[in-house]
């Protein structure tokens, strides 16, 4: 058997066929496994040395480590992607060295360091008769420039930074008559791949690419310090290119731009890291025919403009708002930072709808969610009053196909209308488990049977009562129906649906209702963990704790959550729910290793005022969606960075100190958000569906956990504990209102904690090392906490380097890290899942809505997802959404084998899905 083969019988071969290399000069080449065998035949003929000493065993030995190299590269990009030439020699070092083949491993060392040398040389001797283009005209290239550049780009960076070593690289990759252009970006890829050896390359990174976009936006480079009068030079330049370009609102030139440039703080484009730099301007900064027109700070001025718009004293709170997003204590979610400021501010992260049960009702609501995902909305759709399957329509006097071929239709919509081309189209199908098409709706996602009834593309969720989950306790009977027998089922929750549930499976019993089914409740519900194990889908959603904890039950009822399922709010056919959203970095407010209460205070004030301008400002593509937002205004302020606090706190994800931190932490965050929207309401007004809430009855969030209680008897398991003056809270309420219907939600920030640079939402970390890919590329992210940690400890070194890389970042088999190191920075995998739902418990307690909530398991059972979901209906979640699993060989890499996994093929559900991004 050929190399080749070998690596392609032990490796995803649809991942080795999307597999790419980076070569030096930044070309990007088809990976060929066979190169690597023959880069190592040529290091053992260099050792044993002829073609006679290509002995069967050498080639067997060669066949095994290539496939050994190729495995490690397919298991950093399950799906494809681009890996450097560096990283495939240094995983070729290293598995030779893991083998015992020390002194061909050291020849093929030498190898690449006379490489290295000859390079270098090379680059050096033929710099100087180097010309680059600039404007079509050649010019003698400038390597003192150039280091100069390098040397501006690493100043005040902590860490090994070298400004010449950036260069050296770079000078390898260029050539006569090189573009600007592309001498700019081979430092930029000179820096990026020195991101893992040593983190603060992370920033001389972003800073490289900066001085490429200042380039991009003048038309030619700026000296280091000239930036921060030229943008105060620049905004009322910009304002007026964008308007005469049909981008910005003309409203925006009758601000003191003079007062507004005056307020800039170029020294924060600082504070990117390279990620997050990137994705700004692959995808947020506006441009003109591919040329970006805006800079960091510019951007985050326009947006805070566009929400300011209506204000009394726009410039102040325009500087108010820009001061908060542009220093990272706070960011609005990835489409107000699209289009705030813009002739289309759709500025609205989140749009629920129910679809009514006739064609006229199943198209518009196909149609509404085209026009809604076009400028940037993520889609949560209740599908559960259609009628199922054989249903009778009256009409024709036929049958009905039921949910599923309408679902087919959505999912192509979704694919076909691309968010404005500037990311997927994203929606959810929710379907209560009541339904009699349930079981077909679970199998959606499949990859085997008739695809005219398969949604590869949109994902899908349960909508679970709590009736069902008793009867899935009790081993008892479930009863499927289609809606058009029950019609009540859909808009009652607790007691009254428990009710109206049982007198339908009473008249069933009695031949009064032809069309149902009945089936073991713990049989529909292990078929629910197969697929969504399976699968991915659908998520686990629970409709009973989501409406009877819902401030606004007097107004409607909770169909289903949105693409993320962090949104609960209210949807019928006359309403769709909208949901605005933003998120505090929680690291940023912590001083002296706690919570700095103040700072949060101040923090989420304005915050919420900027997101309840959302509400006002906000274009809405459909009057449903308009009047139900105007009417109720609720918005979602969630958190992100939680991960990064538990490392500045010296905390375990895995402990009872990181539960009470959550618990602490959230019930600050909600308390302020709840007092900044009763504070709005003294100023503005309540919201006009006030009377009668929870809020105006005087039952705050936390509160309506009684109410869960007593519906679920002993099926609810909740720490009830509180610290702050929820009495007073309660008092301001009693008196001024509230602005919003709706205060908080936790969605998963996966593009905005990118911007940021912290960890996404309440997540915990993936690996300490690893390859991100998302639209802007693939990105090496280096868990900067732990590599301060490790430095302090002499332990950081290319070996380590090596080893997290090989053992997946993880730490937990790399015997010289201390076993407290190993537990606090326990990578996603590593972390009983239980600790994420007591976490999430905690949480849940003071959120009005819900919380985006991913759930790993390495090692997955029948067994363990049963208690693992079971636990967060007892813990009175409202919401579940990922369940992420690794594949059987990847689990016994992470250090151990269980025989009872129910599905053994290798499978991973890549943690930064683009479809995350619809909300943040």
């Amino acid at each position: 058997m050929s190399s080749n083969a070998l690596a392609l019988s032990g490796s995803s071969e649809s991942a080795l066929a999307a597999l790419q290399v980076i070569r030096r000069n930044g070309a990007v080449v088809t990976f060929h496994p066979e190169k690597i065998s023959v880069a190592m035949t040529k290091a053992f003929l260099a050792v044993e040395g002829s073609q006679s000493a290509v002995s069967s065993r050498v080639r067997e030995l060669v066949a095994r480590l290539t496939d050994t190299v190729v495995r490690s590269l397919t298991r950093r990009l399950p799906d494809g992607g681009s890996v450097h030439i560096e990283d495939i020699q240094d995983q070729v070092e290293l598995a030779l060295m893991r083998s015992g083949e020390h002194d061909v491993a050291r020849a093929y060392v030498l190898y690449r360091e006379r490489r290295a040398s000859e390079r270098a040389a090379h680059a050096q001797t033929h710099a100087a008769a180097l010309h680059v283009l600039v404007r079509g005209e050649r010019r003698p290239l400038d390597v003192g420039a150039l280091l100069e550049t390098c040397e501006a780009a690493c100043a005040g960076v902590a860490g090994d930074i070298s400004a010449q070593l950036i260069l050296d690289h770079a000078l390898r990759n260029l050539y006569d008559g090189v573009s600007l252009a592309d001498v700019q970006q081979a430092l930029i890829l000179s820096a990026r791949t020195l991101i893992e050896r040593e983190p603060g390359y992370d920033f001389v990174t972003a800073r490289l690419l900066l001085a490429s976009l200042v380039s991009e936006v003048f038309g030619h480079p700026l000296a280091a310090g000239a930036l921060a009068t030229t943008y105060s030079d620049y905004l009322p330049r910009f304002i007026q290119c964008g308007v005469d370009a049909e981008l910005l609102d003309p409203r925006l030139k009758d601000y003191d731009l003079e007062r507004l440039a005056a307020a800039l703080k170029p020294e924060r484009d600082h504070l990117f890291g390279y990620l997050g730099l990137q994705t700004l301007y692959d995808r947020y900064f506006l441009h003109i025919e591919g040329r970006r027109i805006e800079l960091p700070q510019i951007f985050f001025m326009r947006v805070a403009m566009g929400l300011a718009l209506n204000e009394i004293d726009r410039e102040a709170r325009a500087i108010e708002f820009y001061e908060l997003i542009s220093s990272f204590d706070f960011m609005c979610s990835t489409p107000t930072l699209f289009n705030s400021g813009t002739l289309h501010p759709q500025l609205s992260s989140c749009y629920l709808t129910t679809v009514a049960d006739d064609l006229d009702g199943i198209y518009q609501s196909i149609k509404e969610n085209a026009l809604l995902q076009k400028y940037a909305g993520g889609l949560g759709n209740d599908w559960t009053p259609v009628r199922a399957l054989g249903s009778h329509i009256k009409g024709t006097n036929g049958q009905s196909q039921g949910v599923i071929p309408f679902l087919k239709v959505v999912n192509d919509t979704a694919v076909a209308v691309n968010q404005g081309g500037k990311r997927k189209g994203a929606v959810c199908a929710y379907l209560e488990t009541w339904h009699l098409d349930i079981e077909e709706f679970l199998d959606l996602r499949k990859n085997t049977g008739d695809e005219r009834r398969r949604t590869h593309d949109m994902n899908t969720a349960n909508w679970i009562p709590d009736l069902f989950m008793k009867r899935v306790h009790e081993s008892a009977d479930w009863t499927l129906f289609s809606p058009l027998d029950v019609p009540d089922l859909h808009d009652t929750f607790g007691a009254a649906f428990e009710a109206a549930y049982l007198a339908y499976e009473a008249r069933a019993s009695a031949g009064e209702i032809k069309s149902f089914k009945k089936i073991p409740a713990v049989q529909l519900w292990r078929k629910m963990l197969t697929m969504l194990f399976e699968t991915g889908h659908p998520w686990i959603t629970f409709k009973d704790a989501c409406n009877l904890r819902s401030p606004q039950q007097h107004a409607g009822v909770v169909h289903s959550s949105n693409l993320c399922t962090e949104i609960t709010l209210n949807t019928s056919d006359s309403e769709t729910a909208v949901c605005n959203l933003g998120s505090v970095n929680l690291l940023a407010h912590l001083k002296d290793g706690e919570l700095d209460e103040a700072k949060l205070a101040r923090t989420v004030q304005t915050a919420m005022r900027m997101l309840d301008n959302v509400v006002d400002i906000n274009f809405y593509a459909t009057p449903k969606a308009r009047n139900a937002n105007l009417r109720h205004r609720p918005v979602g302020l969630g958190i992100m960075g939680f991960a990064d606090c538990l490392y500045a706190l010296g905390l375990p994800y895995a402990s009872a100190g990181a539960v009470e931190f959550a618990d602490r932490g959230m019930e600050a965050v909600c308390y302020q958000a709840y007092w900044a929207s009763t504070e709005l309401a003294r100023e503005r007004g309540r919201y006009s569906s006030f009377t009668g809430s929870l809020w105006d009855q005087g039952v705050l969030p936390h509160e309506s956990i009684e109410r869960l209680a007593q519906a679920r008897g002993a099926y609810l398991e909740v720490n009830r504990d509180d610290r702050l003056d929820w009495a007073a809270l309660k008092a301001r309420i009693a008196q001024h209102g509230m602005r919003n219907s709706n205060c908080v939600a936790i969605a998963p920030t996966a593009t905005i904690s990118n911007i940021v640079g912290v960890s996404a939402s309440i997540e915990p970390s993936y690996q300490n090392i690893y390859v991100k890919s998302n639209l802007s590329g693939e990105f090496t992210v280096v868990n900067q906490a732990l590599v301060r940690e490790l430095k302090a400890l002499a332990l950081w070194d290319e070996v380590m380097v090596a080893d997290l890389k090989y053992f997946d970042g993880s730490l937990a088999r790399i015997e010289r890290v201390p076993e407290d190191l190993k537990a606090r920075y326990a990578t996603a995998f590593e972390i009983d899942p239980k600790w994420l739902i007591e976490a999430a418990a905690r949480r849940q307690k003071w959120i009005d809505q819900a919380q985006s909530l991913n759930l790993y398991m390495a090692l997955p059972s029948g067994k363990k997802l049963d208690e693992l979901y079971k636990l967060a209906w007892l813990r009175g979640l409202k919401t579940t959404y990922y369940l992420r699993t690794l594949g059987a060989s990847q689990a016994e890499k992470a250090g151990g084998r269980d025989d009872s996994v129910v599905h053994e093929e290798p499978r991973f559900c890549s943690i930064d899905n683009p479809e995350c991004e619809s909300c943040q």
